[in-house]
């Protein structure tokens, strides 16, 4: 059994367009004693992705202009009521409204998902490499509600380095059972883990794990790994 330990990584101010998200982490993890090491994973959220990437949108707070911005993210809208959107989005993610978030943005906008989380999780990959020479995971974050229960939790909206999931069918259980179709969703694990110390009002958009079992880094994506396919999806 590992010990896991997950650590927020404080002292990061507002982040605009064209901001450097790598050099923003790195510096705050220097400005707070720690030191990457192989095999760590960074976490970082949807909410500071978007801002940098220039996801940010006009927005006139009116409930007509935010069910316009919530179908033009949609590829397909599954549910209605009211204002409420079930929504599937260009990325294949399932959820309320498309992921558009008016929480933690100035008066007046709204921030829409990164286009392409796995991919801006490969490259910031790429990055801590060549600017520190150590291997990392790193996994992209946003809040998600779930069906058939309340509350939210984060889940994983890209990942680099990891596997997203974890497939133990032919494998046995504790009584030497064959499991048929236990598959664990290693990064969405991470990603609740993380939000305990993240907060939804600190200003703490990364937060570093450190003791996953090596066995659980690798290559895949969210969107190749994660996301159920329709034809295997028996709600939709």
């Amino acid at each position: 059994m590992n010990e896991l330990r997950v650590i927020p990584i404080m002292g990061v101010g507002a982040v605009e367009k064209d901001d450097d998200l790598v050099e923003i982490l790195l510096s705050a993890i220097d400005t707070q004693g720690l030191a990457l090491e192989d095999q760590d994973l960074v976490i970082v959220t949807s909410k500071v992705v978007s801002k940098a990437e220039g996801r940010v949108v006009p927005f006139d707070g009116s409930e007509e202009h935010k069910v316009v911005l919530v179908e033009a993210e949609a590829r397909r809208v599954l549910r209605r009521r009211g204002p409420l959107r079930i929504t599937e989005s260009h990325h294949g993610f399932i959820s309320a409204n498309a992921g558009v978030d008016l929480s933690n943005t100035a008066e007046g906008t709204a921030v829409l998902l990164p286009k392409d989380p796995d991919r801006t999780a490969r490259r910031m990959r790429g990055e801590i490499k060549r600017r520190r020479g150590v291997d990392v995971a790193v996994v992209i974050s946003d809040t998600f509600g779930r069906v058939w229960r309340n509350g939210v939790t984060d889940v994983a909206l890209g990942s680099a380095g990891i596997r997203p999931i974890l497939d133990l069918r032919g494998t046995n259980d504790a009584n030497g059972r064959p499991l048929e179709a236990t598959e664990i969703a290693i990064v969405d694990e991470i990603a609740g883990a993380a939000n305990l110390v993240l907060g939804k009002a600190m200003g703490t958009p990364f937060a570093l794990l450190r003791g996953l079992d090596p066995s659980y880094f690798g290559e895949g994506s969210i969107s190749e790994s994660v996301i159920r396919s329709a034809n295997d999806d028996l709600f939709r």
